[in-house]
């Protein structure tokens, strides 16, 4: 069976949010341990001119909403970005991994060829094909998103490791 655009998504960034979850619960885990404000942390940069990693968490769950809902076809739940606690970014995962796991296979039937539209502040309105849209712009974007949270993390000395990132779970031999 070929894969589809529903399987090369869904179940991608389902898995790929519920790790960045982890992450970021061993990072407040590691703030509070190290005496340090967890909501500091969600202003950490790793550098100036970049997003903080708050941002980086709500972009890496627009990508993930508002791409699978382009790709089906469907108008995606709007958040208003106004999370300021690590609680309420672990319910803004909760809530896009519900969204993205409710969009059925047949809700992207066509959807390789199918036009995405996607106005930007910076390029203006750009076009692809469906299938173009997910290896050019929505995979990549969603992952640049998704290390850069997990790299501020690290550059703020949380110990992760890639087994993390990828939610890899050690075994005893």
């Amino acid at each position: 069976m070929p894969l589809t655009l529903h399987d090369a998504t869904v179940p991608v960034f389902a898995r790929a949010l519920r790790n960045l979850g982890e992450v970021l619960r061993k990072g407040e885990a590691h703030a509070r341990q190290n005496g340090r404000a967890a909501e500091e942390l969600l202003q950490a940069r790793l550098i100036d001119d970049m997003l903080p990693l708050l941002r980086q968490v709500q972009i890496a769950t627009d990508n993930a909403k508002n791409g699978c809902a382009r790709l089906a076809a469907v108008e995606p739940p709007r958040m208003a970005d106004d999370e300021t606690t690590f609680a309420e970014l672990y319910a803004r995962l909760e809530r896009t991994i519900g969204y993205i796991e409710d969009l059925t296979p047949q809700r992207f039937e066509g959807a390789e060829a199918r036009e995405i539209v996607m106005p930007t502040r910076s390029w203006g309105e750009l076009r692809w094909s469906g299938r173009d849209y997910l290896a050019q712009q929505l995979l990549p974007n969603f992952f640049f998103h998704v290390a850069t949270a997990y790299a501020i993390l690290r550059a703020n000395g949380v110990p992760l490791g890639k087994g993390d990132y990828l939610g890899l779970k050690a075994t005893s031999p």
